[in-house]
């Protein structure tokens, strides 16, 4: 796959600042390092923030290293993503260790310390100073990389992130503005009340997600603005059917982001699409895979975490990495509905993906991250007027839960994959058109759909420090369209015709 192989020289620019933020334990004040990282999609807590009497750390918040590597040379690539695949083991090895003794950690926060971050920030420190040993023997070793080990605690704020309007919408405009619109005042009390008697945290242990992470859907204003069509926009649009993964195929890896690296992901993925796919799968194994699409010529690979009931119900992978191991729990529910769409850009034709073209939209990572490359929206069928972006939605009896993303639009025109796995594809700004050097490609749509039981009793798999936030919601997506179909796909667009 083509990838640009750029020097990197330093990350001053994207310092670390660290402070010092008082717990309050049952020992009294205990001093703390919170840290927080400057950059997009940084982590951690704000310098100089005091937590309040009686709280109660929720998670491990470490800073995205992934996120700080937009450059790094082919030659590299697959050891610096060995690592950076490690250093999510290490942290979900430390918030295991964490979950443990969170009670005696509680009462003595300088456990903590001694326990679980300082070990965590050594074993983070080597795995930072092999990525700069790779990436240094092909290009300037990144300078900075360090302050990117230490990592902290961090209670669940998402009360206070409601309070402060964090559970806005995002709407989906029909996938053509890649769901960046905002709604607003999304009347959370009424969902939180309708969950705060349903016991959400015994279906993960006490690994969330929490009432607060629900809402009544019928309580959330519309929030969706439809985007208007310019002359010369490409209005067509293409449909795949490749099912609702019917024959269950699952596995927790990643072969975007932790190629080679069995249970890469630390949660399990539905896959529809390419059958092929695993942690080891080759762009050569991909395209002489089976694919469980109706139209052979579509081998591309689709997944996305699995969403499970939070009723008792212990899965077959209760015992297994990606499950239970990871405290993904529950039993996994097959989609009612999936739909493939692939649409136009509103100001223009579009281009052919290139073959082998890797997007990744949303971020797993996105409770601790922040929500800066969040792009999943959630609702429920008859109301998807209203989309929320950072709760999970209450639906009324007779409606269906819908999960969509619209995925990133714009291509670079070189690189069918990037460092950050990010930085070679872009949303359409909000003119509809693509960034300087970037060519609209057909964008892809998908609509998940559930019939699960009304009320709050139910998460999509997550890291286990994520806490199954409905922040975290990701997509995937590898193109494998043979060539003429996506020509067909292009023509359809482009020619303002529905296709199927």
């Amino acid at each position: 796959m083509g990838r640009t192989s750029r020097k990197r020289s330093t990350l001053a620019n994207r310092a670390i600042v660290a402070s010092a933020a008082l717990i309050l334990g049952g020992g009294g004040l205990i001093a703390v390092n919170v840290y927080a990282s400057a950059g997009e999609g940084s982590s951690g807590s704000p310098p100089g923030r005091t937590w309040n009497a009686g709280t109660q750390m929720s998670t491990i918040d470490c800073p995205d290293v992934g996120n700080e590597l937009p450059d790094v040379p082919d030659q590299a690539r697959w050891e610096v993503d060995r690592e950076l695949a490690a250093m999510d083991t290490q942290i979900t090895d430390a918030y295991r260790q964490f979950a443990d003794r969170k009670d005696e950690i509680s009462r003595d926060p300088g456990l903590a310390e001694n326990a679980v971050l300082g070990p965590l920030k050594a074993k983070r420190t080597a795995s930072i100073d092999r990525i700069a040993t790779a990436v240094g023997r092909s290009a300037d070793r990144p300078d900075g990389l360090d302050g990117l080990a230490p990592c902290s605690l961090r209670a669940d704020d998402s009360n206070d992130m409601g309070d402060q309007g964090a559970g806005q919408g995002q709407g989906q405009d029909n996938g053509q503005d890649g769901g960046q619109d905002d709604g607003a005042n999304q009347g959370a009390d009424d969902g939180q009340d309708q969950g705060q008697d349903q016991g959400q945290d015994q279906g993960q242990q006490g690994n969330g997600p929490e009432a607060s992470d629900f809402v009544d859907i019928q309580s959330v204003q519309p929030n969706v603005d439809r985007p208007r069509q310019r002359r010369g926009a490409s209005r067509g649009t293409f449909t795949t059917n490749c099912g609702r993964n019917e024959n269950g195929k699952f596995n927790p890896d990643n072969v975007i982001v932790a190629p080679g690296v069995s249970n890469g992901a630390h949660h399990m993925h539905d896959y529809v699409g390419n059958q092929a796919n695993d942690a080891f799968a080759s762009d050569d194994d991909l395209a002489n895979g089976d694919t469980s699409c109706r139209n052979q010529g579509d081998k591309s690979t689709y997944y996305w975490p699995v969403l499970r009931l939070q009723n008792g119900t212990a899965e077959n992978d209760a015992n297994a990495d990606g499950g239970g191991k990871d405290q993904n729990i529950g039993e996994i529910q097959t989609p009612s509905q999936v739909t493939l769409k692939f649409v136009g850009n509103p100001t223009g034709r579009v281009t052919a993906m290139p073959r082998f073209l890797r997007i990744i939209t949303g971020d797993a990572k996105a409770f601790t991250n922040g929500d800066a490359n969040a792009n999943a929206s959630w609702s429920c069928t008859g109301f998807e007027d209203r989309q929320l972006k950072d709760k999970y939605p209450i639906c009324p009896d007779g409606s269906q839960v819908v999960r969509s993303f619209a995925f990133q639009s714009c291509w670079d025109g070189q690189n069918t994959d990037s460092a950050n796995h990010r930085t070679h594809v872009a949303f359409a700004q909000d003119n509809g058109r693509c960034p300087n050097g970037f060519r609209a490609i057909p964008q892809l749509v998908q609509r998940i759909v559930y019939d699960v039981p009304p009320g709050p009793g139910f998460a999509v798999d997550s890291f286990p420090e994520q806490l199954h936030k409905p922040v975290t919601d990701h997509g995937d997506f590898i193109n494998v369209f043979d060539d003429n179909l996506m020509k067909k796909v292009v023509s359809c667009i482009n020619g303002g015709r529905k296709c199927r």
